[in-house]
């Protein structure tokens, strides 16, 4: 161990392969030779990370830091018949290669596995992270956002616990893509969560190598989004293409730039073939065709059924596929899709309404012009019939949450009958991800002052009080954020303030919930009792003291300054009894 720090000490004269020696001399000695082990120590060492800060030992957070980084960086020597995906900052899943498999046998085999895939990372050319004369040192892969390969500014944990830099995660979420760019992982919700130890590991490593800290987030998104997405496409369409029942329409089979060969190999072979440019034209001419014989099939096809399989068909083709956006909302496929949801609707038809709500949801993706035409051509007013008259719930809720992104539909939206049937999800037994649905739709209606009333009268805070303090992430940061947007107008404290126990359940997350949620509660706390003496006894009297003076110390930046304005608050307050 004590090696291991003076390599980190001495830049100057240490290399990887030391590195890597002194790292698996002592995690043999100390038994992490397995995946699991190795997963324990992380959870452990994160720990350590954590009191460190709160004592602000600054040194013994750094050496932890280091260790931590040890573990992650070299992560792959324990892959073995245990994976590592509860790990929140886990590295990418490696390839099916058996590191410690039945077949080694015996109590040794993670022992022997260990060796060996020590013998093939000693055998890689690794760049040593060096500052010298006229070089900069590369930072460590942990500390770079995935996307745009850079140090991050904001970084940001998802659903599949992988960290990103905020704004290249919102740029992949909000091209319409539901899975995480790094492991191809389906995400069960879209929520973003700050990550702060992230943040101050990357604020510490700038600190030693003498490297500015990231004054903001990239200005531009590199080659790499791109290899990304279109790595994730690849594998979305080949599952479209198979559901539809016709062959690929572009002609073009889109894979990873590690799969498809060097650019010399690719021009090669479309040399030996057809020329390229003739063959993009048949194409795009096969697939206008294609689009203008489901728009006639969608028009004038009488038989519900046969129109419900045109409709899926658009759905999967519209998925991933932005040109298709453009050129169907050009061309009458929304009127021709409305048409078709309210024949599903004056049916009672739940199945076809359901499909032909997603494959609106799937039209409108990325693209505010086309939710335009929708708004222009009745969506809001069908939407209320179908979620009068039917339990096609979850296709609804998604479809009024992709409308509530575009500015000019909120207000809309928010005086219909959506806003009392969104509060209703809340508290019902419904579908999860619908919930979530409707909880971040609601929060896109609540930016809009004009509806925060019919928000209130539709009793949103008394449907929000129970996921304040549903013990989920998820729930709680977007919860307090719905009811900071409220507390932003009178008639919204007063029915905060009147709510029995939201005052209680707000002090309760300043003692258990997670830095995040803290800011957001403590910030909520103060417009509450910002001018209402009423309000202060309130919160007083739920004993916050101990919990305000935690988080002016050991709170985000601006958790430690709202607290501190909270504490002051009372202490006038006090000072005027």
């Amino acid at each position: 161990m004590i090696t291991l720090l003076q390599h980190w000490r001495k830049f100057d004269d240490c290399n990887d392969n030391n590195e890597l020696e002194s790292f698996h001399q002592a995690a043999t000695r100390l038994g992490i030779t397995s995946s699991r082990a190795a997963l324990t120590e992380r959870r452990a060492l994160k720990k350590l990370i954590e009191r460190a800060r709160a004592e602000e030992d600054k040194r013994k957070e750094s050496i932890v830091a280091y260790l931590l980084h040890l573990m992650r960086k070299y992560s792959k020597l324990f892959r073995s018949e245990v994976s590592d995906d509860n790990d929140s900052q886990g590295s990418t899943p490696c390839s099916p290669t058996v590191l410690g498999s039945l077949e080694d046998g015996g109590s040794g085999g993670n022992g022997q596995a260990f060796e060996r895939q020590l013998s093939k990372l000693s055998s890689f050319n690794f760049k040593p992270n060096i500052k010298r004369s006229g070089q900069i040192p590369i930072p460590p892969e942990e500390l770079r956002c995935p996307i745009s390969l850079q140090l991050m500014y904001d970084p940001v944990i998802i659903a599949s616990g992988q960290t990103y830099e905020r704004i290249c995660i919102e740029k992949w979420l909000g091209d319409g893509h539901d899975t995480c760019p790094k492991t191809q992982q389906r995400l069960p919700h879209l929520s973003l969560t700050p990550n702060y130890c992230v943040k101050g590991l990357i604020a510490s490593w700038c600190e030693q190598n003498g490297v500015p800290n990231p004054d903001g987030p990239p200005e531009s998104l590199d080659l790499n989004y791109w290899r990304l997405a279109l790595s994730e496409s690849e594998t979305a369409n080949t599952r479209s293409v198979d559901s539809v029942g016709f062959c690929n329409l572009k002609g073009v089979k889109v894979g990873p730039l590690e799969e498809s060969g060097t650019i010399e190999e690719i021009e090669e072979k479309e040399a030996e073939n057809e020329h390229p440019c003739v063959q993009e034209e048949v194409s795009e001419l096969n697939v206008l065709e294609r689009y203008q014989d489901l728009l006639s099939v969608l028009n004038e096809e009488e038989n519900l059924r046969k129109r419900c399989k045109v409709v899926e068909q658009i759905r999967l083709l519209l998925k991933d596929d932005e040109e298709a956006r453009i050129f169907m909302g050009a061309n009458g496929f929304v009127e021709g899709l409305l048409q078709f949801l309210d024949s599903a609707v004056r049916e009672g038809n739940a199945m076809a309404q359901e499909i032909g709500a997603m494959a609106l949801f799937n039209l409108a993706v990325n693209n505010n012009r086309n939710k335009e035409l929708m708004l222009a051509a009745g969506v809001i007013l069908l939407l209320e019939d179908m979620v009068s008259n039917s339990n096609a719930h979850e296709s609804a809720t998604a479809l009024y949450l992709n409308l509530s992104c575009l500015e000019q539909a909120k207000s809309i939206i928010g005086s219909s009958k959506a806003v009392p049937f969104l509060v209703q999800l809340l508290g019902s037994e419904t579908d999860p991800q619908c919930k979530l649905d409707a909880l971040h739709t609601l929060y896109n209606l609540s930016t809009v002052h004009s509806n925060i009333p019919s928000l209130l009268s539709a009793g949103i805070v008394n449907g929000l009080q129970p996921l304040v303090i549903s013990g989920d992430n998820a729930w709680i940061e977007k919860s307090i954020a719905v009811l900071l947007n409220l507390a932003a107008s009178q008639a919204g404290i007063s029915e905060m303030v009147s709510a029995c126990g939201l005052i209680s359940d707000l002090a309760s997350v300043l003692d258990t919930g997670e830095l995040i949620e803290q800011e957001q509660a403590v910030s909520c706390l103060l417009l509450l009792c910002n001018g209402s003496e009423k309000c202060c006894q309130m919160v007083l009297q739920e004993g916050v003291i101990p919990a305000l003076v935690s988080i002016s110390v050991n709170g985000t930046t601006r958790g430690r300054e709202k607290s501190q304005k909270l504490l002051m608050l009372f202490r006038e307050q006090r000072q005027r009894d």
